[in-house]
């Protein structure tokens, strides 16, 4: 049996069964002090997929486009490379004035190994010379270098293992002017949420690492045979791009 208390009033309390009394004086809540939360474990930092890492470190070790195309020609972590019949490296010479650059190759590229060679080459070499220039002179590339099975669009992970090749194919041609050709195309290089008709029409800037190049987004020229009317504003940005080779105005 547990002992009465002394104070008789106290012993009532405990007598109707009041197990807590209060205190003479208040008690301020709010001032008292609260043991901390429990320490919540930071999660772990995401990953890299095996496929992109080993992609960025063959890409980083290429000091030639002849070391990268072997090296692309190499990996076996992007699962288009089993389903193309060819792959499709770009072509042209360090230095270009111009470098475009497409998603990716589709059946007459895959049937050649060799970018923009069907009815989008053909245009693309009739808006290169137009600006003065022949396709030799300039640099063609895609950002994935295997056609994509039925031309259907490439998947984010197809992307991500392929960027870190066409991002080191930059640096390595180190061209006047990145031209991304297409939405999709733009929008990885650049780093941008907007579509096409957001980014054209104005110089951008291609960055990544230690280089900064000005870019200029272009209709794809496929787009352009499907709505030939825009290629108006196709020839307003190969002006621009001219203007700004020439000297006439600044990026």
């Amino acid at each position: 049996m547990r002992d009465r208390p002394a104070n008789p009033l106290m012993a009532f309390y405990a007598d109707c069964g009041v197990t807590h009394h209060l205190y003479e004086t208040p008690q301020n809540r709010f001032e008292e002090v609260l043991a901390p939360p429990p320490a919540v474990p930071a999660a772990p930092a995401p990953q890299e997929d095996d496929e992109v890492g080993d992609a960025r470190r063959l890409a980083a070790g290429a000091q030639t486009l002849a070391d990268l195309h072997a090296a692309m020609a190499a990996f076996t972590g992007c699962p288009l490379k089993e389903t193309a019949r060819a792959m499709c490296p770009g072509e042209g010479p360090v230095g270009a004035p111009m470098m475009f650059i497409g998603e990716a190759p589709g059946r007459d590229e895959d049937r050649e190994g060799r970018p923009f060679v069907g009815r989008s080459g053909e245009l693309l070499e009739k808006m290169v010379a137009a600006l003065g220039y022949s396709r030799h002179e300039v640099y063609i590339t895609n950002v994935i270098p295997w056609r994509p099975p039925e031309n259907r669009t490439p998947s984010p992970i197809e992307t991500a293992t392929c960027e870190p090749f066409v991002r080191r194919e930059i640096a390595l041609v180190s061209p006047k002017v990145v031209v991304p050709l297409g939405g999709p195309s733009a929008k990885l290089l650049l780093r941008a949420e907007q579509g096409i008709m957001r980014l054209r029409g104005k110089f951008l800037r291609y960055e990544d690492d230690a280089v900064s190049l000005p870019a200029r987004a272009l209709f794809h020229p496929a787009y352009l045979l499907r709505q030939p009317a825009e290629k108006k504003l196709a020839w307003r940005d190969l002006c621009a791009i001219k203007d700004l080779l020439d000297g006439r105005t600044t990026a």
